[in-house]
């Protein structure tokens, strides 16, 4: 076994409430989706987003996001369908940049020549914009070094790993998740920094990405 990797700071673990608020806000059509998009809260684009990530954690893979279901099964788009889903929401480090591929994804294809406008929808089957409200709470979990962590991590709950992962990183637009961002600032440990960072998370189940995190953290002690 390497030696005891040692951190100038420990680590305090948090976690979220989350809850899904109404808007208002529809669309009945591809233009008014697209302007909506454009408008509505960051919120709203997480939302449609993450959303089957925070209701079906032990889930895989990467679910379609709701423009994308809406577009294909609601409109009967495959195309548009098609290009929204496969949006790679890992290569975006804020929802600004998000919104915006979005957006211009559908802009772009209402451009085309080939284009024809589809029907709007009747009443009741309409685009409802929902917003992601998140309540960021302290747990009792902190670590005081790389060995503590992992051990913590195989006992902290699903919305503590998701809050670390995926919030951090794209909602507060830190660039890089909580724990790849501690392990080299604290400990200097870059190899196992990068490792989790270039983790693909919406590729595993929650469990599964907690499974995963503790296996490159162990790989890394062992080192």
């Amino acid at each position: 076994m390497g030696e005891e990797k040692k951190v100038i700071e420990p680590f305090r673990f948090f976690t979220r409430l989350h809850l899904s608020e109404l808007t208002g806000l529809k669309a009945r059509n591809i233009p008014e989706l697209a302007a909506l998009i454009r408008t509505v809260p960051g919120s709203c684009i997480y939302h449609h987003t993450h959303r089957f990530l925070q209701h079906h954690l032990y889930l895989s893979p990467e679910p379609p996001n709701d423009f994308a279901h809406w577009v294909s099964k609601v409109l009967g788009d495959d195309e548009l369908g098609e290009m929204l889903a496969s949006i790679d929401t890992i290569r975006f480090s804020t929802i600004r940049g998000l919104r915006e591929k979005i957006s211009a994804t559908i802009e772009q294809y209402i451009k085309k020549e080939s284009w024809v406008r589809k029907r709007s929808v009747h009443e009741g089957d309409e685009f409802h914009f929902i917003r992601s409200l998140s309540f960021v709470l302290p747990t009792n979990y902190e670590a005081h070094d790389i060995e503590e962590f992992a051990r913590i991590l195989e006992k902290i709950t699903i919305d503590s790993i998701y809050f670390h992962i995926f919030e951090a990183r794209l909602r507060l637009e830190k660039g890089r998740n909580d724990f790849s961002q501690w392990i080299e600032a604290s400990s200097g440990d870059k190899k196992m920094a990068d490792a989790i960072a270039r983790l693909d998370p919406y590729t595993y189940t929650m469990e599964d990405l907690r499974k995963k995190l503790i296996t490159v953290v162990n790989k890394g002690i062992k080192v």
